[in-house]
């Protein structure tokens, strides 16, 4: 079977149903109060394909939900006996918006690095993915900025084009295919007629997702640490420290674990989702917290989502789906965040001189000591200066000596 094809939307019921049959198939719903939320569905009825409503709640919490039990023990005569709780369930995911498939794929990239997650795979290892195209943007939706939408390139099972009285359908991946094969009689090859309409949807849709966000410069400036303490300062006092970012965010996947006594001889062992921006997530057993402020854990979180993962996976872990610019009422979101580190300071070339860089030019540190240092540094708060003077990198006197240097000031005993 070819890999374009057209679903008539008089048989999309048909194919959704038989697809329940073998498989929980899971869609966006509209719930009576009127949110759109992604559900298992007892009812194919009840599927609602309303672009313009986003669900509510990302679909990380399918693969890694809220709380989830790893493991049970039990205590019997002074011995301990362990049974995993590994889950197994076939899944279809119909109705996904390209950014939500998107963080998806970026998750399958994290929990398959190092040391696998048995827990995640094993729920990923039999989904199926299907995406539909989004041809409106949202009033928040930043994806066409973080190259995840409006329609994917790559990653899905299957990708739905909506051309009004029918789907254009791709087929992306085997799985994909093994799904339009299965019920192929549903489906006929597209015509050239088809792609083309669906080339022009897909223009037009490219043209609409205006919302520029500037990934590039922002993890710049991050990745040469040129924001001010101050910024972060503001942010930690607007920030209300509810954690509702990270609960949102469909690529935020910090965890806790603990042990949950059920009974005098049994237990088990439960790993439940964190936020990096919650107080505890640092608090150490003895007490002390290396991020008691909020405007430092803010540092953290954002550093982590953007220069960190672009290092590390070669893409920020934002899709650019919206959720933390709605659920947000501080402004401590994304699109706030990056626009406002990328706001050039005012004033003299002087004042936006970086430490770093001037101790560099006068030979002081080598880059891998800097970055080092300010590594350090986004953990502890301090200032760059105090950093490199507590590791014995520099000295008080040979840091007032460079600035003098640099920036023309006279070298007086207060400062050298």
């Amino acid at each position: 079977m070819l890999g374009k094809l057209i679903l008539n939307k008089e048989h999309l019921s048909s194919f959704l149903r038989k697809i329940a049959k073998e498989h929980e198939l899971i869609a966006p719903v509209r719930n009576r109060y009127g949110d759109t939320l992604l559900e298992v569905v007892s009812s194919v009825d009840d599927i609602s394909l309303d672009l313009e409503a986003r669900p509510v709640m990302p679909p990380k919490g399918f693969f890694l939900p809220r709380v989830e039990t790893l493991f049970r023990y039990q205590r019997k005569d002074g011995h301990y006996s362990f049974k995993e709780v590994l889950p197994n369930v076939s899944r279809v995911f119909f109705g996904l918006r390209s950014c939500d498939l998107w963080a998806i794929l970026f998750l399958d990239v994290v929990f398959q690095e190092n040391l696998k997650d048995r827990y995640y795979l094993n729920r990923r290892s039999d989904t199926v993915l299907i995406n539909i195209g989004c041809r409106e943007p949202m009033e928040n939706c930043f994806c066409k900025s973080a190259k995840s939408g409006p329609f994917l390139t790559q990653g899905y099972d299957l990708q739905f084009t909506d051309l009004g009285d029918r789907f254009f359908v791709e087929i992306g991946r085997p799985r994909g295919r093994e799904l339009v094969e299965k019920w192929d009689y549903f489906f006929r090859p597209a015509t050239s007629g088809d792609r083309d309409e669906q080339y022009e949807i897909v223009l037009e849709a490219e043209s609409k997702f205006g919302q520029k966000v500037d990934f590039e410069t922002a993890i710049s400036r991050f990745m040469r640490y040129e924001i001010d303490d101050d910024l972060w300062e503001e942010l930690g006092n607007r920030c209300q420290n509810c954690g509702g970012c990270a609960y949102v965010c469909p690529t935020c996947h910090c965890f806790d674990m603990m042990d949950r006594p059920v009974s005098d001889t049994e237990g088990e062992r439960v790993r439940t989702h964190d936020a990096c921006t919650l107080a505890g997530f640092t608090r150490l057993a003895g007490g002390h917290n290396p991020r008691r402020e909020r405007g430092h854990r803010l540092r953290r979180r954002f550093y982590h989502k953007l220069p960190f993962a672009q290092d590390k996976y070669h893409r920020p872990s934002c899709v650019g789906c919206g959720r933390c610019v709605e659920i947000c009422f501080g402004r401590v979101d994304m699109i706030h965040v990056i626009r406002m580190v990328c706001k050039k300071p005012e004033g003299p070339r002087e004042a936006s001189l970086r430490l770093g860089e001037i101790l560099l030019d006068a030979g002081l540190i080598s880059w891998k000591e800097l970055k080092s240092t300010l590594e350090k540094q986004a953990g502890t708060g301090k200032r760059l200066g105090a950093q490199l003077i507590e590791d014995g990198l520099a000295t008080k006197e040979e840091i007032a000596s460079a600035l003098s240097i640099q920036l023309g000031i006279p070298e007086t005993e207060e400062t050298g």
